[in-house]
């Protein structure tokens, strides 16, 4: 059990954004769901979704506009619409420590590591600028025989080694979780605005089965 809790270890510190909305009950217990801004030293912002529950936020008097620290797992599901079921990230929050003053050394803010299997083949392209980029969907284990599937998007030479790896190769990654906006055609008239989730992946070793 202790393995597979470590195979996904998330720390971010940032300010929440958000209120809190309901997200679902499970034996008793009431859980949220929030947004926390997590900068970036370049001063970009990421918008990172959190589920947390009812009894952390009453020990911790957490608000709109408080600068917390966060420890948990990036965790995934599939959302069911019509015939179509879309991939949902957020970070299951197991640890929320309120802070006193905003925090400035963006280095720190966003960290992730994952212990999983490369899932489905990878996809690798150029950007046109000629900037190697491999996409990896990576099954990591949870408790009671679940598994989260992670985006992962790996840049540069590691993205060109990444190409020799087949499906069910097991890999520890270190990185930060990222958001991006992009666009989503319903309809010929009808575009909305989505936020895609992914992990940008700065160290990846392969492991040994």
């Amino acid at each position: 059990m202790d393995t597979i809790i470590t195979n996904n270890t998330v720390t971010l510190i940032g300010e929440i954004v958000s209120g809190f909305t309901f997200n679902h009950e499970a034996f008793g217990e009431e859980f949220y769901t929030v947004d926390l801004a997590v900068k970036r030293l370049s001063e970009q912002v990421d918008i990172i979704p959190l589920i947390i529950s009812e009894r952390l936020l009453n020990m911790n008097e957490v608000s709109m506009g408080s600068t917390v620290e966060i420890m948990g797992q990036f965790r995934s599901f599939n959302r069911c619409g019509g015939d179509k079921k879309r991939l949902v990230l957020s970070v299951f929050v197991k640890e929320i420590i309120l802070m006193d003053q905003k925090f400035t050394d963006y280095t720190k803010t966003n960290f992730i590591s994952l212990n999983g299997f490369l899932c489905k083949p990878l996809v690798y392209r150029k950007t046109p600028l000629g900037r190697e980029i491999a996409d990896l969907l990576l099954a990591v284990n949870r408790p009671y025989g679940k598994s989260d599937y992670i985006p992962c998007i790996v840049w540069g030479r590691t993205a060109r080694y990444a190409m020799g790896l087949s499906v069910g190769s097991r890999m520890e990654i270190y990185g930060r979780i990222q958001s991006r906006e992009y666009e989503k055609k319903l309809s010929e008239t009808e575009i909305v605005k989505r936020l895609a989730y992914e992990v940008s992946v700065s160290q990846l070793e392969v492991c040994d089965k």
